[in-house]
């Protein structure tokens, strides 16, 4: 509790930071503010080194212990980029950029690790070296994968990596996690459906292309519905449907299907894309139209290491209480490119209670600072207990 008791103390401090960031929100890799800031701050606190511009605008801290005697380095990561909504809260700290707002509470976790760096600068209560990481991009960027693939694991020795990400419904204070897959891997895709336009009143010499996209996107629910074991998470959803004309007299000559596939198994992974090309192509000849798959293959599946797992959980348990931690929580089928830090290197990922708010990416949402000191004690105690003085 000493530790939630200092974070209190810093909550003011620590909620003008966020707020700040929350009225200049920057999408995906511009945020070059945002990583200003996050850089003078680190130097401000003392922090032992400073590196800007991994993953275009990333930057890492390093804060050596008391010792660094067990050659032990844990990396900790908040990511930084907003979204591009209008924000509607209404709040006084409202964004003040129309078109973009932190709707993901990437505001508040900047701000939380940012107050953890300040501390552990400051009392360097461990044996060891923590890597303090603000990645850019998190929101289809693919920002962490760019850090990792540019060497960041090895340059700093990480060892093991954790994140964290509020939760909206989940109670202020309040932690949940589950070892093994906790977040989708999120790909995405395109269908390409072409028949023969025509005069929307002579269907007879057109090949309707209207009508073989629409049975393409009721012939995916299949998928999930009958392809897929009913134990097994998968989503698939249709998320445009494009023609080329608006005109209310002609049958297009190409219709053009944009969508989602999230799964939590390399297994319905790959059955789920194969499944869209099959039941695509074969729809689309039914009618004697053709259609093309076009897949990308997004973040992987955010999953999370049993043992590194057992110690957050030790840790939350700590911090809020053995009730008030979650341990099989269930898996979320969004995506989160943390997940290729997981797969450079062992580690684990955990919600933490945004309370009763609006939920993500909806634009009436805003990061609770009552949070704060829950996330930044979580931060402080994982450090000092992973490299104990």
């Amino acid at each position: 509790m000493a530790k939630i008791n200092r974070f209190a103390e810093m909550l003011p401090e620590i909620t003008e930071w966020r707020r700040d960031l929350h009225q200049n929100p920057e999408l995906l890799f511009d945020c070059h503010r945002t990583a200003g800031v996050v850089a003078d701050k680190l130097k401000a606190f003392g922090v032992d080194e400073i590196v800007t511009g991994l993953g275009r605008t990333g930057v890492v801290g390093v804060i050596k212990g008391k010792s660094t005697a067990s050659g032990k380095v844990i990396g900790l990561r908040a990511d930084m980029d907003a979204l591009p909504i209008h924000e509607t809260t209404g709040a006084e700290h409202a964004s003040r950029v129309d078109g973009k707002m932190h709707a993901c509470g990437h505001d508040g976790h900047t701000a939380m690790l940012l107050g953890a760096a300040k501390y552990l600068a400051e009392t360097r209560n461990f044996d060891g070296t923590v890597v303090v990481i603000f990645q850019p991009a998190e929101e289809g960027g693919g920002g962490g994968k760019e850090m990792v693939d540019e060497g960041m694991m090895e340059r700093f020795g990480i060892q093991e990596v954790y994140g964290m990400h509020n939760m909206p419904t989940l109670p202020v204070g309040a932690f949940a996690i589950r070892p093994g897959p906790l977040m989708a891997a999120a790909d995405q895709f395109d269908i390409f459906v072409e028949g023969k336009g025509g005069h929307a009143a002579m269907p007879h010499n057109a090949i309707d292309t209207t009508l073989i996209a629409s049975h393409v996107v009721v012939a995916l629910q299949s998928i999930v519905s009958r392809n897929t074991d009913p134990l097994v998470n998968v989503v698939i959803t249709i998320t445009s449907f494009e023609t080329e004309s608006n005109a209310y007299n002609v049958i297009p000559q190409r219709v053009h299907l944009r969508g989602t596939c999230r799964t939590l198994t390399p297994e319905s992974r790959a059955m789920a894309e194969a499944a869209i090309k099959r039941i695509a192509e074969n729809t689309a000849a039914a009618y004697g139209g053709t259609a093309r798959l076009e897949y990308e293959h997004g973040y992987p599946v955010t999953s999370n290491h049993p043992d590194q797992t057992d110690f957050a959980i030790s840790v939350a348990r700590e911090v809020a209480g053995e009730a008030a931690v979650i341990t099989d929580v269930e898996p979320v089928m969004g995506g989160e490119d943390f997940s290729y830090m997981l797969e450079a290197r062992p580690g684990a990922f955990i919600f933490a209670g945004n309370g009763d708010t609006a939920m993500l990416h909806h634009p009436d949402y805003d990061f609770n600072d009552d949070l704060i000191p829950a996330g930044c004690s979580y931060w402080a105690k994982l450090t000092e207990t992973r490299m104990p003085a």
